[in-house]
């Protein structure tokens, strides 16, 4: 696994042990990252149920002005501050159940233009509907929502979709507010 383009274009990155997290695959991430071309330079960039950060880490390469990484897992935290020290860069790093936190998050102001999901895929089911309400309150005007699942078991989100791509049994689905 590694970065697909920009500043730390070609830099590997780590994934945390184990197969409770699945990293997006690069060429899964290339595809996203053509689609989302021109949205991520200066965004405010949410990565939830970050794993290895790969999708957020992807997005301060090619110029997101910052970046949050939530995950509950110990092992992705450490995957995700490993990789950030590896590659030079700063960003804030949670370790927090990605609901709770996004629930608390209004509270803090905080605001962002990119927000990517990619929570457990047996879990997809039960997560769609109250995502969906907390993700409203921290999304900045004409922000995007970025979910990626398992094609047989998606994330049924309530935001509007508006595009959908399949890669193998991945799908992407992007949501605008």
């Amino acid at each position: 696994m590694r970065v697909i383009a920009g500043t730390y274009g070609g830099r590997r990155l780590q994934a945390p042990p184990g197969d409770a997290t699945r990293p997006t695959s690069d060429r899964v991430r290339e595809a996203l990252f053509s689609i989302l071309a021109g949205r991520v330079e200066g965004a405010r960039v949410l990565d939830l149920f970050a794993g290895s950060g790969a999708l957020g880490l992807e997005a301060l390469s090619r110029g997101a002005a910052g970046a949050t990484f939530v995950d509950s897992a110990p092992a992705a935290i450490r995957a995700v501050k490993a990789n950030l020290a590896a590659l030079g860069a700063e960003a804030e790093v949670v370790r927090a159940d990605a609901l709770r936190w996004l629930r608390a998050a209004p509270s803090s102001g905080r605001q962002y233009d990119l927000v990517f999901l990619d929570p457990p895929y047996r879990r997809a089911g039960e997560l769609g509907a109250p995502l969906s309400a907390a993700l409203l309150p921290v999304l900045a005007g004409g922000a995007l929502v970025v979910a990626e699942a398992d094609r047989r078991a998606p994330l049924e989100l309530t935001i509007t979709a508006t595009d959908e791509r399949r890669y193998g049994d991945t799908l992407i689905r992007l949501h605008a507010p």
